[in-house]
Protein backbone atom coordinates (compact mmCIF):
# COMPACT_ATOMS: atom_id res chain seq x y z
CA UNK A 1 0.00 0.00 0.00
CA UNK A 2 1.20 2.90 -1.05
CA UNK A 3 1.81 5.63 1.66
CA UNK A 4 0.48 8.92 1.82
CA UNK A 5 3.21 10.92 0.09
CA UNK A 6 2.88 9.25 -3.00
CA UNK A 7 -0.70 9.44 -2.86
CA UNK A 8 -0.51 12.61 -3.00
CA UNK A 9 1.86 12.48 -5.48
CA UNK A 10 -0.34 10.57 -7.95
CA UNK A 11 -3.62 12.74 -7.20
CA UNK A 12 -1.28 15.91 -8.00
CA UNK A 13 0.02 14.31 -11.03
CA UNK A 14 -3.40 13.87 -12.59
CA UNK A 15 -4.52 17.54 -12.22
CA UNK A 16 -5.44 19.23 -15.39
CA UNK A 17 -4.89 22.74 -16.58
CA UNK A 18 -1.25 23.01 -15.91
CA UNK A 19 2.28 21.29 -14.92
CA UNK A 20 2.84 19.57 -11.48
CA UNK A 21 6.19 20.05 -9.66
CA UNK A 22 7.62 18.08 -7.14
CA UNK A 23 6.73 21.04 -4.61
CA UNK A 24 4.21 23.02 -6.23
CA UNK A 25 1.58 23.34 -9.35
CA UNK A 26 1.50 25.86 -12.09
CA UNK A 27 -1.79 26.16 -13.87
CA UNK A 28 -1.59 27.84 -16.92
CA UNK A 29 -4.57 27.38 -18.50
CA UNK A 30 -5.79 31.07 -18.90
CA UNK A 31 -2.24 31.77 -19.96
CA UNK A 32 -1.25 32.57 -23.56
CA UNK A 33 1.88 30.55 -23.21
CA UNK A 34 2.14 27.00 -21.74
CA UNK A 35 4.81 25.62 -19.04
CA UNK A 36 7.88 24.38 -21.58
CA UNK A 37 11.30 23.60 -21.59
CA UNK A 38 12.90 26.87 -21.93
CA UNK A 39 11.06 28.20 -19.04
CA UNK A 40 12.19 25.08 -16.77
CA UNK A 41 15.70 25.30 -18.27
CA UNK A 42 15.84 29.22 -17.19
CA UNK A 43 14.17 29.05 -13.48
CA UNK A 44 16.69 26.00 -12.72
CA UNK A 45 19.61 27.20 -13.91
CA UNK A 46 20.02 30.67 -13.43
CA UNK A 47 22.37 31.54 -10.39
CA UNK A 48 20.24 32.14 -6.90
CA UNK A 49 22.91 31.86 -4.59
CA UNK A 50 23.90 35.55 -3.94
CA UNK A 51 20.11 37.18 -4.68
CA UNK A 52 18.23 38.44 -2.27
CA UNK A 53 15.69 40.28 -4.72
CA UNK A 54 14.47 38.63 -7.53
CA UNK A 55 12.74 40.08 -10.78
CA UNK A 56 11.05 38.29 -13.17
CA UNK A 57 9.83 40.16 -16.61
CA UNK A 58 7.45 38.73 -18.25
CA UNK A 59 6.67 36.40 -16.28
CA UNK A 60 3.60 34.27 -17.75
CA UNK A 61 2.21 31.99 -15.14
CA UNK A 62 4.84 32.43 -12.58
CA UNK A 63 6.61 29.30 -13.28
CA UNK A 64 10.26 30.74 -13.19
CA UNK A 65 9.87 32.82 -10.31
CA UNK A 66 8.16 29.99 -8.31
CA UNK A 67 11.06 27.63 -9.27
CA UNK A 68 13.53 30.41 -7.69
CA UNK A 69 11.28 30.51 -4.85
CA UNK A 70 12.00 26.93 -4.25
CA UNK A 71 15.97 27.60 -4.90
CA UNK A 72 16.47 30.15 -3.05
CA UNK A 73 16.82 30.84 1.08
CA UNK A 74 14.02 31.91 2.59
CA UNK A 75 14.65 36.09 2.88
CA UNK A 76 14.84 35.89 -0.93
CA UNK A 77 11.97 38.16 -2.48
CA UNK A 78 10.83 37.52 -6.03
CA UNK A 79 8.89 40.08 -8.44
CA UNK A 80 6.93 38.96 -11.06
CA UNK A 81 5.85 41.79 -13.98
CA UNK A 82 3.31 40.75 -16.46
CA UNK A 83 1.40 42.75 -19.13
CA UNK A 84 -1.23 40.31 -20.06
CA UNK A 85 -3.79 40.61 -17.63
CA UNK A 86 -5.28 37.17 -17.74
CA UNK A 87 -1.61 35.44 -17.47
CA UNK A 88 -1.19 37.91 -14.24
CA UNK A 89 -3.69 36.73 -12.63
CA UNK A 90 -2.84 33.12 -13.18
CA UNK A 91 0.78 33.83 -12.06
CA UNK A 92 -0.84 35.65 -8.85
CA UNK A 93 -3.18 32.68 -8.09
CA UNK A 94 -0.24 30.15 -8.54
CA UNK A 95 1.93 32.20 -6.46
CA UNK A 96 -0.76 32.51 -3.79
CA UNK A 97 -1.30 28.54 -3.72
CA UNK A 98 2.15 27.97 -3.39
CA UNK A 99 4.31 27.12 -0.51
CA UNK A 100 6.11 30.86 -0.98
CA UNK A 101 3.08 32.76 -1.21
CA UNK A 102 4.83 35.41 1.36
CA UNK A 103 7.90 35.53 -0.97
CA UNK A 104 6.41 36.12 -4.57
CA UNK A 105 4.62 38.84 -5.48
CA UNK A 106 3.04 39.79 -9.05
CA UNK A 107 2.14 43.20 -10.82
CA UNK A 108 0.18 43.71 -13.72
CA UNK A 109 2.20 46.13 -15.22
CA UNK A 110 4.15 47.16 -18.42
CA UNK A 111 7.98 46.53 -17.43
CA UNK A 112 8.54 49.95 -19.08
CA UNK A 113 6.44 51.82 -16.48
CA UNK A 114 7.69 49.34 -13.86
CA UNK A 115 10.98 50.22 -14.62
CA UNK A 116 10.46 54.02 -14.63
CA UNK A 117 8.68 53.73 -10.97
CA UNK A 118 9.90 51.14 -9.38
CA UNK A 119 12.51 52.21 -6.35
CA UNK A 120 14.70 49.73 -5.74
CA UNK A 121 16.83 47.52 -7.56
CA UNK A 122 17.72 43.57 -8.19
CA UNK A 123 20.39 41.31 -7.59
CA UNK A 124 19.25 38.91 -10.35
CA UNK A 125 16.32 39.72 -13.41
CA UNK A 126 15.58 37.04 -15.38
CA UNK A 127 13.52 36.75 -18.45
CA UNK A 128 12.01 34.49 -21.18
CA UNK A 129 11.01 36.95 -23.24
CA UNK A 130 9.14 37.33 -26.85
CA UNK A 131 11.27 35.99 -29.73
CA UNK A 132 9.24 36.36 -32.79
CA UNK A 133 9.03 39.36 -34.98
CA UNK A 134 5.87 40.38 -36.13
CA UNK A 135 5.56 40.02 -39.41
CA UNK A 136 2.65 37.51 -39.28
CA UNK A 137 0.36 38.72 -36.39
CA UNK A 138 -1.60 35.36 -34.45
CA UNK A 139 -5.22 35.15 -34.09
CA UNK A 140 -5.10 35.46 -30.48
CA UNK A 141 -3.82 38.59 -28.78
CA UNK A 142 -2.67 37.35 -25.79
CA UNK A 143 -0.58 34.97 -27.52
CA UNK A 144 1.04 37.72 -29.85
CA UNK A 145 2.05 39.59 -26.74
CA UNK A 146 3.20 36.74 -25.33
CA UNK A 147 4.97 35.37 -28.30
CA UNK A 148 6.21 38.13 -30.53
CA UNK A 149 8.63 40.93 -29.83
CA UNK A 150 6.51 43.91 -30.55
CA UNK A 151 5.62 44.50 -27.69
CA UNK A 152 9.18 44.27 -25.69
CA UNK A 153 11.89 44.48 -28.01
CA UNK A 154 15.53 43.06 -26.80
CA UNK A 155 16.69 46.44 -26.50
CA UNK A 156 13.98 47.59 -24.60
CA UNK A 157 14.31 44.81 -22.57
CA UNK A 158 18.27 45.20 -21.85
CA UNK A 159 17.25 48.76 -21.53
CA UNK A 160 14.69 47.95 -18.47
CA UNK A 161 17.03 45.65 -17.13
CA UNK A 162 19.89 48.25 -17.01
CA UNK A 163 17.28 50.71 -14.86
CA UNK A 164 16.64 47.50 -12.06
CA UNK A 165 19.69 45.77 -11.74
CA UNK A 166 22.10 46.64 -8.99
CA UNK A 167 25.43 47.17 -9.71
CA UNK A 168 26.89 43.70 -9.53
CA UNK A 169 23.88 42.23 -10.54
CA UNK A 170 23.31 39.30 -12.83
CA UNK A 171 20.83 39.16 -16.04
CA UNK A 172 19.43 36.18 -17.34
CA UNK A 173 17.86 35.15 -20.65
CA UNK A 174 16.96 31.84 -22.64
CA UNK A 175 16.00 32.47 -26.08
CA UNK A 176 15.94 30.22 -29.48
CA UNK A 177 20.04 29.91 -30.36
CA UNK A 178 19.76 32.57 -33.17
CA UNK A 179 18.60 35.08 -31.30
CA UNK A 180 20.62 34.69 -28.63
CA UNK A 181 23.62 35.57 -30.48
CA UNK A 182 21.58 38.63 -31.81
CA UNK A 183 20.94 39.51 -27.94
CA UNK A 184 24.26 38.45 -26.70
CA UNK A 185 26.11 41.61 -29.70
CA UNK A 186 23.20 44.13 -28.78
CA UNK A 187 23.88 43.45 -24.78
CA UNK A 188 27.96 44.16 -25.71
CA UNK A 189 27.03 47.40 -27.32
CA UNK A 190 25.07 48.25 -24.58
CA UNK A 191 28.33 47.86 -21.85
CA UNK A 192 26.88 44.34 -20.69
CA UNK A 193 29.26 41.65 -20.11
CA UNK A 194 28.49 38.02 -20.75
CA UNK A 195 29.46 36.38 -18.26
CA UNK A 196 28.17 32.90 -19.10
CA UNK A 197 26.68 31.04 -22.67
CA UNK A 198 24.79 27.91 -22.70
CA UNK A 199 24.49 26.74 -26.07
CA UNK A 200 21.40 24.37 -26.45
CA UNK A 201 20.60 21.43 -28.80
CA UNK A 202 18.25 18.17 -28.55
CA UNK A 203 20.79 16.27 -28.43
CA UNK A 204 24.37 14.88 -30.41
CA UNK A 205 24.36 15.71 -33.93
CA UNK A 206 21.44 17.86 -33.57
CA UNK A 207 21.54 21.89 -34.42
CA UNK A 208 22.31 24.37 -31.98
CA UNK A 209 18.18 25.47 -31.12
CA UNK A 210 18.52 27.12 -27.39
CA UNK A 211 20.55 29.33 -25.43
CA UNK A 212 21.01 30.55 -21.85
CA UNK A 213 22.97 34.09 -21.20
CA UNK A 214 24.11 35.19 -18.28
CA UNK A 215 25.13 39.09 -18.65
CA UNK A 216 25.77 41.40 -15.85
CA UNK A 217 27.09 45.22 -15.60
CA UNK A 218 30.56 44.05 -14.16
CA UNK A 219 33.32 42.47 -16.31
CA UNK A 220 34.37 39.14 -15.94
CA UNK A 221 35.06 36.14 -17.16
CA UNK A 222 33.05 34.29 -19.94
CA UNK A 223 32.47 30.39 -18.92
CA UNK A 224 31.27 28.59 -22.91
CA UNK A 225 29.32 25.38 -22.22
CA UNK A 226 27.40 23.05 -24.49
CA UNK A 227 24.00 21.16 -22.70
CA UNK A 228 22.66 18.02 -24.77
CA UNK A 229 18.38 17.66 -23.41
CA UNK A 230 19.22 14.47 -24.79
CA UNK A 231 21.92 11.38 -25.14
CA UNK A 232 21.72 9.82 -28.42
CA UNK A 233 19.35 7.12 -27.35
CA UNK A 234 16.82 9.71 -26.73
CA UNK A 235 16.98 9.80 -22.69
CA UNK A 236 17.66 13.06 -20.97
CA UNK A 237 21.08 13.73 -20.18
CA UNK A 238 22.67 13.69 -16.94
CA UNK A 239 23.53 17.10 -17.08
CA UNK A 240 19.59 18.06 -17.96
CA UNK A 241 18.69 15.58 -14.91
CA UNK A 242 20.84 17.48 -12.79
CA UNK A 243 19.04 20.90 -13.85
CA UNK A 244 15.44 19.11 -13.19
CA UNK A 245 15.66 16.82 -10.65
CA UNK A 246 14.29 19.03 -8.26
CA UNK A 247 11.85 19.85 -10.13
CA UNK A 248 10.09 16.72 -12.48
CA UNK A 249 8.38 14.32 -10.56
CA UNK A 250 9.85 11.15 -11.26
CA UNK A 251 13.53 12.33 -11.45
Amino acid sequence: MTNVGEQLKKKLALRGGGFTFKQFFVAHDRCAMKVGTDGVLLGAWAPVEKARKVLDIGCGSGLIALMIAQRSASEVMIDGVELEPAAAQQAISNAAQSPWADRVRIYEQDVYQFAENHLHQYDLIVSNPPYFAPAVACRDEARDTARYTGSLTHDALLNCAEKLITEEGIFCVVLPHDLGVELSRLAVQQNWFIRCQVDIRDRPGKPLHRMLLMLSPQSGETEFQRLDLRQSEGVYSPEFCALISEFYLNY
